[in-house]
């Protein structure tokens, strides 16, 4: 059991993980290179797979509450990039979701559904400016539509995750199992931190 996990935790990693660079909107269009943005950064790719997890761990109605609350605040962060607002740690912030999040999930703490999805939202803010500070040349809507696929997409595959950990490791070895996804997403956070 504890084989398919790590086969799953590796495939969507593989999957989410860059093969290229941030595509160039002009050849391949706004989406595209919408898409592609928070699949280019560790960073986001572990946030937001974290988001998923965290939601997963909590179930019943965080399962669609939380990753909403982010994408959501998400496109606001973008917009007020795009706004010229500025908005001082985006970098910092974006490294400490990774690292806080991971803690929450392995520390298990009874957050309610309402509390973890305001969390996520003050993250979101900074993950969607950073993605408004990198527009370029893109158009603004095909790009922000990019981006907000991509990130529902890696909600749903930290989501999945939770779940199979759920259903595979039934109680308190499930439980130790999804903790322990969280110390490492929360390891991972500090790593990238600390220059990795």
């Amino acid at each position: 059991m504890i084989k398919r996990i790590a086969l799953a935790a590796l495939a969507v990693f593989a999957a989410t993980a860059p093969a290229f660079a941030h595509l160039d909107p002009a050849t391949h269009g706004a989406f595209a290179a919408g898409f592609s943005h928070p699949l280019f950064g560790l960073d986001h790719i572990l946030a937001m797979v974290a988001v998923g997890l965290w939601a997963a761990s909590i179930g019943g109605r965080a399962l669609w509450t939380v990753p909403l609350a982010f994408v959501a605040m998400m496109a606001v962060g973008f917009g007020a990039a795009i706004a010229g607002m500025p908005l001082p740690f985006v970098e910092p912030v974006i490294l400490a979701s990774v690292i806080f999040i991971g803690i929450m999930i392995a520390l298990a703490l009874p957050i309610p559904t309402v509390g973890v999805s305001g969390i996520v939202a003050f993250f979101a803010l900074f993950h969607g400016h950073a993605h408004g500070g990198e527009l370029g040349a893109a158009g603004a809507l095909d790009f922000a539509l990019g981006f907000i696929l991509a990130t529902a997409l890696l909600h749903a595959a930290g989501i999945a995750m939770g779940v199979a950990i759920a259903g595979l490791m039934k109680g308190a070895y499930g439980r130790t199992i999804m903790r322990v996804a969280g110390m490492l997403t929360g390891l991972g956070g500090l790593w990238l931190a600390i220059g990795g």
